[in-house]
């Protein structure tokens, strides 16, 4: 339960630096705005999976991790109309994103591996 409760506590403050790094006016260079942000959108994600599967070890929890990730960024290639309506929203572009970068994975991934490195 206390592996639950604080891997909760570190998504939702991973959520909240990345929606400020989002969404407020930090006028950051644009590779930091954009990496940075998929990056905590990452980071957000292993602790979501840690919280739901605490008894897993990080190695696992980050395959597991970088999985989604590639996974939602791939799917950003398939298009249905419903699909590209939501992902125009402000909850679509933060949760799913708009278009397919490798670069997103590359850098999901890493900071995945970097998460799974402090949480052992």
């Amino acid at each position: 339960m206390r592996r639950t409760l604080i891997s909760l506590a570190l998504m939702l403050a991973a959520t909240v630096a990345g929606l400020i790094w989002r969404l407020a006016p930090l006028h950051l260079p644009w590779f930091f705005y954009k990496y940075g942000g998929a990056m905590l959108w990452a980071v957000a994600l292993y602790w979501l999976i840690a919280a739901i599967l605490p008894h897993f070890t990080s190695a696992r929890i980050a395959v597991i991790a970088a999985v989604v990730a590639a996974v939602v960024e791939f799917s950003r290639l398939w298009h249905t109309p419903a699909s590209d309506a939501f992902r125009l929203t402000l909850a679509g572009r933060l949760l799913l994103g708009r278009f397919f970068s490798l670069k997103n994975i590359a850098a999901y991934w890493l900071a995945v591996a970097f998460t799974a490195w402090l949480d052992q």
